[in-house]
């Protein structure tokens, strides 16, 4: 007898956290464009959102460039790059996060900052800064930032509204 009351999950992809590789570079690419054309679009018009996503070149190159540049975290789930985060430990600041538009909500983006803020403790750094969308405004807000003010930045004649957050890193026990 079959029986119609259980039901099979469909294994979720396990998402694991590292270091950026400039194999992840493409992919860094196209989460980065995804994230600003779809991923904003409750936020942003979708002139601001072209005027966003052409402030960085959907080409692996650059992207290899700012991993120069930053630290780069990545979310990786079957072996591509659904989600980064680079920061600069001299300027005590993250310089992006960013998520692949179906994948966000699921902790990813948060899990990313964990592990970027337990490295910047681990150098030392107690103080960190991030200048935020309005999509990340409220999550990183909740995650322990504070408001330092509003501020608008302009991408190819396109005026965007940021916020500029700080947050205090504490060392946790565990």
């Amino acid at each position: 007898m079959l029986n119609t009351d259980v039901v099979e999950a469909t294994p979720t992809p396990r998402v694991t956290y590292r270091a950026g590789f400039a194999r992840d570079a493409a992919d860094q690419a196209e989460v980065f464009y995804h994230a600003v054309m779809q991923g904003a679009a409750t936020h942003y018009g979708v002139e601001e959102r072209h005027a966003w996503a052409s402030a960085l070149p959907r080409e692996a190159s650059a992207w290899v460039a700012r991993q120069a540049l930053y630290t780069t975290l990545v979310a990786s789930c079957d072996g591509r790059c659904v989600g980064f985060l680079e920061f600069d430990l001299a300027a005590k600041r993250i310089e992006t996060l960013y998520v692949w538009p179906s994948l966000t909500g699921r902790g990813i983006g948060t899990t990313l900052l964990v592990h970027a803020e337990r490295m910047l403790l681990e150098q030392g750094v107690s103080r960190v800064e991030i200048e935020a969308s309005a999509v990340l405004y409220e999550r990183l807000l909740r995650r322990g930032f504070t408001n330092l003010g509003e501020q608008w930045v302009e991408r190819s004649g396109e005026r965007l509204k940021r916020y500029r957050l700080v947050k205090q890193l504490n060392a946790v026990e565990t």
